[in-house]
């Protein structure tokens, strides 16, 4: 079987009347997929994402059929796919990619020492770096193709783009998806926080089945696609350490001849950020 669709990490195979994603142990950085596999790497995305979905069923459906590789194809039952497989529904994918805030951080920290904004939200006067904001925050923003960047919009303007596509839903789907996406955080937010982990923020992505139910696919609440920071030395005011690639990220910068690759004891350092962040969340060993 070949995928029908790759990304920088994930590879789609078509099931029929389902799909399996594949989380392969490639890392990328910058947009760049750097010449080392990460062991392991995929597993612990797909297992998270599984322990999450479970977790959430009673807020919103998923599309997660199975992770078991006996449930699937012939082809799949082999070492390199198990663990890291999950056969999933499949659900026409919505336009926007749903970005909840609890933290200020990142892009939202440089947009609000701009102007006090975030994605135009306006937010209170004073805060510092990685401060907690008072409540989350919802900031879509447009799926770019590959090699683009994504675009930040404000609500109003999902309504529009979802409008667009789905005509006479657009103002239903984009209530929907940012109440879906607050909900999520703030259930899996408080329940990280008593394991030791902050999750400043983090991005979900809806589709809708085959009954026209908005249903959550893709990937949720993994170290690539949230920033999960240890609580025990949470401090505002500068930049927090992540359980996530910004180890990886850190060093290539700081090695401006890396020619993307990332010697032996960043890739275990790497993948040993990720397993902690996993047993932490999930209480369990990989």
């Amino acid at each position: 079987m070949k995928p029908i669709k790759e990304g920088k990490v994930r590879e789609i195979y078509d099931n029929g009347d389902s799909l399996i994603m594949v989380a392969t142990d490639r890392i990328s950085c910058f947009d760049v997929i750097l010449k080392n596999v990460i062991e392991k790497k995929g597993t612990v995305l797909t297992q998270m994402s599984k322990f999450w979905f479970d977790m959430t069923e009673d807020i919103v459906p998923n599309h997660m059929i199975s992770v078991d590789v006996n449930d699937m194809p012939e082809f799949f039952r082999q070492p390199k796919f198990d663990g890291n497989s999950m056969m999933c529904k499949k659900l026409q994918m919505l336009p926007i990619e749903c970005i909840v805030r609890g933290y200020i951080t990142g892009s939202g920290w440089a947009s609000y020492q701009e102007n006090g904004t975030v994605c135009g939200i306006k937010l209170p006067e004073g805060l510092k770096e990685s401060d907690k904001l008072p409540e989350p925050i919802y900031t879509p923003s447009t799926k770019a193709e590959i090699g683009d960047h994504d675009e930040n919009i404000s609500y109003e303007k999902s309504i529009e783009v979802l409008e667009k596509e789905f005509p006479g839903k657009g103002e239903e789907y984009a209530s929907k998806i940012r109440d879906y996406t607050i909900a999520l955080y703030k259930k899996c937010a408080d329940y990280a926080l008593e394991r030791g982990i902050i999750i400043a923020d983090t991005k979900f992505e809806f589709g809708l089945d085959e009954n026209g139910n908005i249903v959550i696919g893709d990937e949720m609440l993994t170290p690539d696609s949230s920033r999960f920071w240890p609580a025990d030395v949470y401090e505002p005011g500068h930049g927090q350490p992540s359980f996530d690639k910004q180890f990886a990220r850190d060093w290539l910068k700081a090695n401006k001849d890396n020619n993307w690759t990332l010697p032996k004891e960043v890739e275990d350092k790497t993948i040993a950020i990720y397993l902690e962040g996993y047993e932490k969340i999930t209480g369990k060993k990989l």
